[in-house]
């Protein structure tokens, strides 16, 4: 029995060193966060200065879409991402079979109704277009949007997975018209109404806070930083995030950046 319990604490002891082993060359290594394009990106950048007089080195690798950063995540090519939200992970995550989690909420970004032709919501006419993303999560969402603004009704029950066919009352007549989400700004000239969020308008130089209506705000859609699961407890990640978060500085840019138009969940 006695010799046993050495066995188990010599292998305990052996995997301890182990695991710290790992962590002390994991803390000798960048930290490297995965980033879509946005001008919050400023804010993870000013985080990152701070983070280096800590003694942890960071590095920004920034992508123009919103598969890669997932992709790269599950790949072992950055540590941590932060861009999507939590339906955008699930969908993303089930369809892929990768294993991310979820570590810590941040800011939250709400759609707003664009419009280069109309003043108001009201003057949305019969047969109009209207471009929203065209990714899954994205789309449920901006057609619970245009429930809320009362121009089309969807089915009971209906959530951010609804799509063009769960609309069941559509009195106008409207068109609905998909593209990537970051080409929705884009197509404004060409459509009546656009939902995009307001750091895409930004990014075109347009102003954020310039939109017909705005959604309601929820922490449903608060952006997150996700890891790869085995990673969850990674102590660079947790730093980094205690930076970020500690900062006043990161919401007074995040709120400048976007006019406002902008929330937190932490």
């Amino acid at each position: 029995m006695a010799s046993r319990r050495l066995l188990r604490a010599l292998q305990f002891g052996l995997v301890l060193v182990a695991g710290l082993s790992f962590g002390s060359a994991r803390a000798d290594q960048p930290l490297r966060i995965g980033l879509a394009s946005s001008p919050a990106n400023e804010a993870v950048r000013h985080a990152a200065q701070l983070a280096e007089k800590q003694g942890l080195r960071v590095k920004i690798v920034e992508f123009t879409d919103w598969v890669t950063p997932n992709t790269a995540l599950a790949d072992g090519d950055v540590d941590v991402n932060y861009f999507q939200h939590i339906p955008f992970l699930e969908n993303a995550t089930k369809a892929n079979n990768w294993k991310l989690a979820a570590v810590a909420p941040g800011y939250i970004s709400w759609l707003g109704a664009y419009s280069n032709k109309l003043k108001s919501i009201d003057d949305l006419p019969n047969g109009a277009k209207i471009s929203i993303a065209n990714d899954p999560v994205n789309t449920g969402r901006a057609l619970l949007f245009l429930q809320a603004l009362g121009v089309i009704k969807l089915k009971d029950g209906a959530d951010f997975k609804a799509t063009p066919s769960d609309i069941i009352a559509n009195p106008k007549g409207i068109k609905i018209v998909q593209v990537e989400a970051q080409q929705v700004v884009r197509s404004l000239p060409d459509v009546d109404l656009g939902l995009t969020f307001p750091s895409f308008v930004k990014l075109a130089g347009q102003d954020p806070a310039g939109a017909l209506a705005f959604e309601r705000p929820s922490n449903t859609y608060a952006i997150h930083w996700v890891t790869r699961a085995q990673d969850a407890g990674d102590p660079r990640v947790a730093q980094f995030i205690e930076v970020y978060n500690g900062d006043p500085e990161v919401k007074s840019i995040l709120t400048k950046l976007y006019s406002g138009q902008i929330g937190f969940a932490w």
